[in-house]
């Protein structure tokens, strides 16, 4: 469950917050049907500047495609822009954190970070301040990560560049989470953060990324998430990727070459694009 947030508000909140040196081929799928392409690639929403992870087939797909996909637009995410987010949709003065935690678990979060500087909090916002500050520890940034490497080189390249979201579609989808999810989620931010080797969040930094760059995600990640806040897996992947797999369907109707990235995650089992998108009908090759 942590982990696939901790994702999506790598994109949401990267200012607030992975890496390897290996030879890379992480996923990538062609979808196709009679006249038109659609290259799907998992992303890691922040990386270190030294991760190699761009191979020659990708960067042919990317130069073949007219139209270039990405959960939101990441160049949008100024300072300002996010601070009003943040204030909007992950503000709660009226019932601070203090009021919503187990007193064990406000305890916990007192000796990880400054309370009086995070307790006007939604649980959701904390929880993703503390989930990438170990990336940020490491030195990656959403700056170096794929989604927005590739943003630049598409609009250097003057391609199409279109986002299944806006920036406030991603607050307005952790603010309407019910409570309990997000209390959920942040208790087991700072459990995790406790554990002090076992952390997790919002990934095992190691086994992710070597699993990444091997193209070798684990659907247990996914399994964990769902079992754990059902809530949360329906709202950061069966609903959007249920949308997003409509949005690029419609798209196949007319024909050339386009490229998705999005959270590696959103490709992983049933729920995932490449299984939605063999579900409509269409052709679906793993090619790397």
């Amino acid at each position: 469950m942590r982990r696939l947030a901790g994702a999506a508000g790598a994109i949401l909140i990267g200012w607030l917050g992975a890496a390897g040196t290996a030879a890379a081929a992480p996923a990538m799928w062609r979808v196709s049907d009679g006249d038109s392409d659609v290259y799907l690639f998992g992303t890691l929403h922040a990386l270190k500047p030294s991760l190699k992870w761009r191979t020659p087939l990708y960067d042919e797909v990317l130069a073949r495609a007219g139209t270039v996909w990405f959960e939101a637009d990441m160049q949008s995410g100024d300072p300002d822009t996010i601070r009003l987010l943040v204030q909007r949709y992950g503000s709660d003065a009226d019932r601070p954190l203090s009021r919503k935690l187990a007193p064990s678990d406000l305890g916990a979060l007192a000796r990880q970070t400054d309370l009086s500087r995070v307790d006007h909090l939604r649980p959701w916002a904390a929880a993703l301040m503390l989930s990438m500050r170990p990336m940020l520890a490491r030195g990656a940034s959403v700056e170096k990560g794929a989604d927005a490497t590739i943003t630049r080189v598409a609009r250097a390249d003057a391609k199409r560049i279109r986002a299944f979201e806006t920036l406030e579609d991603q607050a307005r989808m952790f603010a309407s989470l019910p409570e309990a999810s997000e209390v959920r989620y942040l208790t087991d931010v700072v459990r995790d953060r406790s554990r002090g080797p076992r952390l997790r969040l919002p990934f095992q930094p190691a086994t992710l990324e070597a699993a990444w760059l091997a193209g070798n995600l684990d659907p247990g990640y996914l399994a964990e998430m769902q079992a754990e806040n059902p809530a949360m897996y329906d709202a950061f992947l069966r609903r959007r990727n249920q949308a997003w797999a409509d949005k690029l369907a419609a798209g196949m109707a007319g024909s050339g070459i386009e490229l998705v990235n999005v959270g590696a995650l959103h490709m992983v089992g049933p729920d995932g694009l490449p299984a939605l998108l063999a579900v409509r009908g269409f052709k679906v090759v793993r090619i790397q």
